[in-house]
C-alpha cells in the first residue's frame, strides 16, 4: 500500500518527519543521546531523525535499518550506517549492542509486537534506552462527526483488514517495556496542531489517497467522502485533533547482562 517505489512516497514520509521530528530530537536528547553514542534506528524511513541525531546531539554514530534502504541510500551522512534487513526475522542480529534503540511508526504496522519489543530491548546495551513511538487514535465514537473524523476511522479500519496496522495496544507499551526488564519506564504523548497546509494535514491527505481502495473496502466511506475529508484538511472548517504519537522508553540496568 504505501510503497517506496511508488511517486512521492519519499515525501508523504517526509511530511510526518516534519510534524514529528522536532519533538522526537528532543525527547532523544532528553535522554542523553550524545556524543559517545551509538544507535540502532530501527525501521529508519527517510533517516530524518538519525541525520539529526547525528547533526545536531553529536552521535558517534546511526545505524539506520530498514526492509528497503533506497531512501537511505540517496542521502548518505557521515556516521551513518545503513543496513538492509527486516527485524522482524527471528536471527536478525546487526551484531553489536547500541547505547539507543529507537523505532517510530514501525511496531504499529507488525504483529508480534510483545517478542519484537523483547528482542530490541536484547540490542540495547546495559545503561542504554529503548524508545519505541506509536501513533494512538484520537477518534472515539463520541469525537463529532466530520469528514476528517470519518476518513480516519476508515483509514484505521482499512489499514488493520489489509497489512495489519493496529493502534489500539499503543498504550500498553511502558507495561510491555517493563516486561522485556527495562527498568524504569515512562511515556508521554504529542499531538500535532490539525491547521491547513501543515506537515500533519498535508501526511494524512497523501495516506489517504495511498490507502483509499482499503479505506472504500470498509463501507464507512465513498470516494465522495474520501474527497471531501481531503478538501476539509486544507479548510479553515477544519476543527479536528489529530492522531497522537505516543513514546514510551525503559532503561536497561547498568549491570544487566
Amino acid at each position: 500500500m504505501f510503497r517506496p517505489e511508488q511517486a512521492g512516497e519519499g515525501e508523504r514520509i517526509d511530511f510526518g518527519a516534519l510534524a514529528y521530528d522536532d519533538i522526537t530530537v528532543a525527547r532523544l536528547r532528553a535522554l542523553g543521546a550524545g556524543p559517545g553514542w551509538h544507535c540502532l534506528d530501527a525501521g529508519a524511513g527517510t533517516g530524518t531523525v538519525a541525520r539529526r541525531l547525528l547533526d545536531e546531539a553529536g552521535m558517534a554514530g546511526v545505524l539506520a535499518v530498514d526492509r528497503d534502504v533506497r531512501f537511505l541510500a540517496e542521502r548518505p551522512a557521515p556516521g551513518l550506517d545503513v543496513l538492509e534487513a527486516d527485524i522482524t526475522a527471528p536471527d536478525f542480529d546487526p551484531g553489536r549492542r547500541f547505547r539507543l534503540v529507537h523505532a517510530r511508526f514501525v511496531l504499529m504496522h507488525l504483529p508480534e509486537r510483545e517478542r519484537l519489543i523483547t528482542a530490541l530491548a536484547g540490542l540495547v546495551a546495559p545503561g542504554g534506552v529503548l524508545v519505541l513511538s506509536d501513533a494512538v487514535d484520537l477518534t472515539s465514537d463520541r469525537t463529532p462527526g466530520t469528514p476528517y473524523t470519518t476518513a480516519m476511522r476508515a483509514m484505521w479500519q482499512g489499514l488493520r483488514a489489509t497489512i495489519g496496522t493496529d493502534v489500539s495496544r499503543v498504550p500498553s507499551y511502558p507495561h510491555l517495556l517493563r516486561g522485556a526488564g527495562l527498568v524504569p519506564v515512562a511515556a508521554e504523548i504529542h499531538v500535532p496542531p490539525l491547521v491547513p497546509g501543515s506537515p500533519i494535514s498535508r501526511f494524512w491527505a497523501d495516506t489517504w489517497q495511498r490507502s483509499r481502495v482499503a479505506m472504500l473496502a470498509t463501507g464507512l466511506v465513498d470516494d465522495a467522502a474520501v474527497d471531501a475529508a481531503v478538501r476539509y484538511l486544507g479548510s479553515e472548517e477544519c476543527a479536528a485533533v489529530s492522531a497522537g504519537m505516543l513514546t514510551a522508553w525503559g532503561w536497561k540496568p547498568a549491570d544487566a547482562r
